[in-house]
C-alpha cells in the first residue's frame, strides 16, 4: 500500500473555486436567463465554468441552452450514475449539470440531502475556476441550503411589487436563518439603467430598515430585450447567438465583473460547494 506522502504526491490539490448562487425569490423574473448567460459569459471571458440546474423539480437550463442530457441530478440521487456521467458539454467549453424537470421527488428532497447534494461536488477532479448555481424561486430549503453553501447570492429582481416583496423575504430569511450577510443584487427586464439603480435602492432601502445586518451590492442592470427573447425561442444563450444586442452587452458586464473577483481562501465553517478543496490545499477548517 503506498504511503500518505506518495499519494499526496500523486494526487494535488486543485485550486478552490469561486461560487455563485442566483436566486430571485419569485419566479418570472427571469433568473435563469441570467444563470444561462453569466455562465456561457464568463467561459467566453476564459473562466473554466461549471453551470449547475439546482431548480430540482422544474429544471429548463438544459432546454434554455438546446441540449439533450443523457443523465440528470435525478439519476445522480438515484444511485443510476456518477457526477461525472451527469456533466454535459455546452457552448464555449462550458459544463452543465442538469436537473430533472417533472419529477415531483427531486421537489420534495430532505434537508440532508441537499446538503449531500452539495458536499458530492468535493469529488469533482475537474479544474475550475467559478460554478455559477442556478436555484429555484421561493424560499424553500434548496434555495436557502444551495445560497448558503455558495460563497455569493445574487438576486434577480424585476420592476414589480411582489418581485420586490419576495427578493426582501428571501433575504431577510437567508440572513437569519442560514448566515448569509452579503447579497448581490441583479435588476433585470429594465427599461433603463437609472430604473435598474432605482430598483436596487428601494430593496436596499427596506433592507437597511428592517434586516440591518445584510451588505447589499448592486451587480448590474440588464434591459427589456427583444433579442434575448429571440435568443430563448432558438435554445441559445443571447451572448452568443446575438452578442451586440443590449440584453448581451449588459450580461456580458456583469459576467466580467463577477470574473474579478477572488476565489475563497478559507472554508467558512458551514455547508460549502468544493469545500475539500479548500482543507486539501492546508487552509484551516
Amino acid at each position: 500500500m503506498p504511503s500518505r506522502e506518495s499519494q499526496n504526491i500523486s494526487a494535488p490539490a486543485m485550486h478552490p473555486i469561486r461560487t455563485l448562487a442566483i436566486t430571485g425569490g419569485k419566479g418570472g423574473v427571469g433568473k435563469t436567463n441570467v444563470s444561462v448567460n453569466l455562465a456561457v459569459a464568463l467561459a467566453e471571458l476564459g473562466k473554466r465554468t461549471l453551470l449547475l440546474d439546482a431548480d430540482l423539480g422544474l429544471a429548463n437550463v438544459d432546454v434554455l441552452l438546446g441540449l439533450s442530457p443523457r443523465y440528470t441530478l435525478a439519476d445522480l440521487v438515484s444511485g443510476r450514475c456518477g457526477l461525472e456521467d451527469v456533466l454535459i458539454e455546452g457552448p464555449a467549453g462550458l459544463l452543465v449539470v442538469p436537473a430533472a424537470s417533472g419529477r415531483r421527488h427531486m421537489a420534495e428532497l430532505r434537508p440532508a440531502e441537499h446538503v449531500g447534494l452539495v458536499n458530492v461536488f468535493s469529488d469533482l477532479e475537474r479544474e475550475l475556476d467559478v460554478m455559477v448555481v442556478d436555484t429555484a424561486a421561493g424560499i424553500t430549503d434548496s434555495v436557502l441550503t444551495f445560497c448558503q453553501a455558495a460563497q455569493d447570492a445574487a438576486i434577480v429582481v424585476c420592476d414589480e411589487p411582489a418581485s420586490i416583496t419576495d427578493a426582501y423575504a428571501l433575504i431577510k430569511v437567508l440572513s437569519r436563518e442560514r448566515g448569509v450577510n452579503r447579497v448581490q443584487v441583479i435588476a433585470n427586464m429594465v427599461r433603463s439603467q437609472n430604473e435598474g439603480r432605482g430598483l436596487y435602492d428601494k430593496l436596499s432601502r427596506v433592507c437597511e430598515r428592517f434586516i440591518g445586518d445584510v451588505s447589499l451590492n448592486y451587480l448590474g442592470a440588464v434591459p427589456q430585450c427583444d433579442w434575448l427573447r429571440l435568443a430563448v425561442q432558438r435554445q441559445q444563450a443571447v451572448v452568443r447567438a446575438y452578442p451586440a444586442s443590449p440584453s448581451a452587452r449588459a450580461l456580458g458586464e456583469i459576467a466580467r465583473r463577477a470574473s474579478r473577483w477572488q476565489a475563497p481562501a478559507a472554508p467558512r465553517g458551514n455547508v460549502e460547494f468544493f469545500v475539500e478543496r479548500m482543507i486539501r490545499q492546508g487552509a484551516p477548517a
